[in-house]
């Protein structure tokens, strides 16, 4: 499991979702595999009435955006998840410097939410989840 992986689920735990992690790994292929080819964890959250799939990674969120968006057969299943009322989150973790000029740092979820409009995949930002 990522150090992202970890960081991602300890943030939906605490903000009242329950998780499990849907993402594979082939041991003959040497490759990971996301459910839909986007999802890293399943999350439901009972009080909302909600179910998510997260992708959880680094910095590189528009190169996960963009994989959501171009590949046609990963866009199809988001789209179709989406329309079944689920939720897609990406959340991208990065160091941050706690003050400015000093040498303390702190990991800083970025969370993007996507949402299905008018035919396309557009993201919203969030503070929180």
């Amino acid at each position: 499991m990522s150090v992202y992986t970890q960081k991602s689920l300890k943030l939906l735990r605490d903000t009242g979702y329950k998780n499990w992690i849907v993402e594979k790994w082939n041991s003959f292929t040497k490759q990971r595999i996301d459910v839909f080819g986007f999802g890293d964890i399943l999350s439901i959250h009972v009080d909302r009435k909600e179910i998510a799939l997260v992708q959880t990674f680094s910095s590189a969120m528009s190169e996960h955006k963009k994989k959501l968006e171009e590949e046609e057969k990963i866009k199809n299943y988001a789209i179709d998840w989406l329309k079944a009322n689920g939720k897609i989150y990406l959340i991208g973790w990065r160091k941050l410097k706690v003050k400015r000029g000093g040498k303390a740092t702190r990991w800083v979820p970025r969370i993007e939410e996507c949402l299905y409009k008018g035919n396309n995949l557009v993201w919203l930002k969030k503070e929180e989840l």
